[in-house]
């Protein structure tokens, strides 16, 4: 084999499945958010959701997008086997009402733009884990100080995120 293929494929080989499958669906949600998005008319990108989440539809496609560098440093660190204490959903609800005042006119090539670059960057930081720090747990705040996994904190954050506000959004657009 040449050099380059030798040290692809011993970098792909040292890559875990679990890893791997990780990424793939958390570019899959982004790519499914993406595509309905590009289909959005500007009436549609800044309706409002439904419910208690007033957001417009454009806000939450940037909001998800932006997320993932924090759902990714949460789960390392808890891959590492450091407790994440300082984050509770009122810190949460902070950060999405502040997002949402500075990023109220985001345009859809923005959103899309950083939607892709950082899902792909997501899911390479995925790619990178080993099965021993996806399966190491520490205490974790979001999950009421409960020590999860980092694979847990992937999967029900970064991962799942694109998929929630994807299904948020069509119900707020009757779609």
């Amino acid at each position: 084999m040449p050099p380059q293929t030798t040290a692809t494929h011993k970098i792909r080989a040292s890559m875990g499945r679990r890893a791997e499958s990780l990424a793939d669906r958390i570019e899959e949600g982004a790519a499914g958010l993406a595509a309905f998005a590009e289909g959005l008319s500007e009436v549609d990108w800044s309706t409002p959701m439904s419910g208690s989440d007033r957001r417009p539809v454009g806000v939450i496609v940037h909001h998800v997008a932006s997320v993932y560098p924090i759902e990714i440093d949460l789960a390392q660190a808890i891959a590492s086997g450091k407790a994440v204490t300082d984050i509770t959903w009122e810190v949460v609800a902070e950060l999405n009402a502040k997002h949402a005042h500075e990023h109220a006119a985001v345009t859809k090539a923005a959103a899309l733009e950083l939607l892709r670059r950082n899902s792909h960057e997501a899911g390479a930081a995925v790619r990178a884990f080993t099965d021993d720090e996806l399966d190491r747990a520490a205490p974790f705040s979001l999950s009421f100080g409960a020590p999860v996994t980092a694979q847990f904190v992937i999967e029900d954050h970064a991962l799942r995120h694109s998929w929630h506000h994807l299904a948020r959004i069509r119900t707020a657009l009757g779609r």
